[in-house]
């Protein structure tokens, strides 16, 4: 909440990538909020989270359109840094706003169509056939649908896209070289890229692998819930325990590191006595 605070009430942050960023903190605050509700929903009746049931069909579902939305946010914010890079060796195309617009209505467009499909019937209430053990009454094949492509998605793209920045960058660090200028800016930018695209990709792995085996599990699993109990329900709570650190994660990596928008934070901090001194 604090950094679509201050992104939307500074102007000056209102680029082209600061829309993703913010548009990536409202996809993070719905994962959240719905796995908030599932929380809750476990507390008050833990067995309609176990063995499935009418009112957990509109949580997983808002679930996975936020989960959705968040991975389409950060390939587009990988293909945003990319075309902003390559953009100052050819002028042929500039990433505006609008562009971030558009890609911020298609991004919820494919997530809450994907994320609604339980809702409009691709579910398991009325048969045990199936049937997903770890996230009744969503049905097998639907989470197949859903994990494989946008795993692909989300591992493929950012890699080809961060690649290519730090090639760019190695490029241009070396043409400057060979002319005899300096290249400690590139040299820097090229560690900075290096080390974001690490994180992100640590990040995603951590995040989402679990999940991801999870679905295989279930795909393969042929026992009834009982046989199962706890173990594998408490594999599924740490799963969506650790999404819920990748919504934490996201604000470090790609939106409080830079500089610009930590000095817009500083008079956010002081409004509350008890913050000390920022770091």
């Amino acid at each position: 909440c604090t950094v679509i605070f201050t992104r939307m009430a500074t102007k000056d942050l209102h680029k082209p990538i600061s829309i993703l960023f913010c548009n990536l903190a409202f996809s993070d605050l719905f994962t959240s909020f719905s796995g908030f509700w599932i929380s809750m929903l476990f507390i008050t009746n833990p067995d309609i989270t176990i063995f499935g049931s009418k009112d957990m069909l509109a949580p997983y579902a808002l679930y996975t359109m936020s989960i959705l939305s968040t991975i389409y946010n950060l390939v587009s914010i990988g293909i945003e840094r990319y075309l902003a890079v390559a953009e100052s060796m050819r002028t042929r195309f500039r990433v505006a706003r609008n562009h971030s617009i558009a890609a911020v209505l298609i991004n919820w467009v494919l997530a809450l169509f994907l994320g609604c499909l339980p809702l409009m019937g691709w579910n398991c209430l009325r048969t045990e056939k199936n049937l997903s053990i770890l996230y009744s009454p969503f049905c097998v094949d639907y989470l197949i649908f859903i994990a494989i492509p946008n795993v692909v998605v989300a591992f493929i793209i950012p890699l080809f896209t961060y690649l290519r920045i730090i090639i760019i960058l190695r490029k241009r660090k070396l043409r400057m070289k060979a002319c005899g200028q300096a290249t400690g800016t590139y040299k820097s930018a090229e560690i900075q890229v290096a080390r974001t695209s690490i994180f992100i990709w640590l990040l995603a792995l951590i995040s989402y692998a679990p999940f991801f085996a999870g679905v295989i599990f279930d795909a393969t699993n042929h026992q009834c819930h009982a046989d199962l109990y706890p173990g594998v329900y408490i594999f599924r709570n740490c799963t969506a325990m650790l999404i819920t650190m990748n919504c934490l994660g996201n604000p470090i990596i790609y939106t409080l590191k830079p500089k610009a928008l930590g000095a817009k934070l500083n008079p956010l901090k002081c409004l509350s006595a008890s913050v000390s001194e920022p770091a």
